[in-house]
């Protein structure tokens, strides 16, 4: 028996941190939505007791330092489970890009091992394991539009954004989550994006709404480190995305697009200077 599962990339609409907390998180809030852009695992059980991962893709680890590995470990040991599975990751989403390509990982293996064991587990359930793995994680079990406030695993549902394209750009350098949240002065913040602000642009179905709230506190921290991930967004601008915002602590940027006929002239235009371009749809 083979179960397949879909591992979708986020994006945030918007990101504010608002305090560092004694347990040495930060407090955020977060309006995060889904793209069309994943990664695909495909999942067997294996007779001897152990967890087998397997990718295309060369340059992602295959053991503990794997979300999807650790994913597999928590739920056999939370749940007593003693049998192994083969996971082979068909990695699409660009790693350490922003866009939470591993905790989609880990969330797909949740969801997959429950159904390939018969487990049961509810998806609240199933939110709370993957709270143990990263911030990330309990939104992409259930996915679709939420804020997301704490350290990130108090969800939320919200209304999704109007249907629109995604341009999703993403430059050759890798950014680390911890090292911009290390960086972070969080009262030196200047300018905060406003959850509130976004969720009524939901409700309103406002894609120049949406557009016209989009932020993230992390973007200063990241283009300090790294100056061509504001020519990126410069460039996206010029090329005429709608609304243009750097996604969780980067280097990925993306452009929402209202009319198709623009998208081939920024896909084009970005494919130029950045080799790992993505035109997808919201998955709403």
């Amino acid at each position: 028996m083979k179960i397949y599962e879909k591992a979708p990339a986020k994006i945030n609409l918007m990101l504010d941190v608002l305090h560092k907390r004694p347990d040495g998180y930060h407090e955020v809030e977060m309006i995060m939505t889904m793209v069309d852009l994943a990664d695909r695992l495909e999942m067997s059980a294996l007779p001897r007791d152990t967890i087998i991962i397997s990718s295309q893709a060369g340059y992602i680890p295959l053991d503990e330092k794997n979300l999807a590995f650790q994913a597999a470990k928590l739920i056999k040991e939370r749940y007593d489970v003693r049998s192994g599975v083969y996971i082979h990751l068909d990695k699409k989403i660009p790693v350490a890009a922003g866009l939470a390509g591993g905790s989609s990982d880990a969330a797909a293996t949740l969801r997959g091992l429950n159904r390939l064991w018969r487990l049961g587990i509810p998806d609240a359930e199933l939110m709370e394991l993957g709270a143990e793995l990263g911030s990330d994680v309990p939104f992409c079990v259930t996915g679709g539009t939420a804020l997301a406030t704490g350290r990130g695993e108090k969800l939320t549902p919200l209304k999704s954004p109007p249907q629109c394209w995604v341009i999703l750009a993403k430059l050759p350098i890798n950014v680390s989550t911890s090292e911009i949240y290390g960086r972070l002065r969080s009262e030196e913040i200047q300018v905060h994006p406003s959850a509130v602000k976004m969720q009524q642009a939901l409700e309103n179905g406002s894609f120049t709404e949406v557009c016209g709230e989009l932020g993230n506190v992390l973007e200063d921290v990241t283009l300090q480190i790294h100056p061509e991930v504001a020519h990126l967004k410069e460039t996206m601008i010029r090329l005429g995305a709608d609304g243009v915002l750097m996604s969780g602590s980067g280097p990925t940027v993306f452009g929402l697009v209202s009319k198709e006929s623009k998208v081939p002239r920024i896909y084009n235009g970005l494919r130029g200077f950045c080799k790992e371009v993505y035109a997808v749809r919201l998955l709403t």
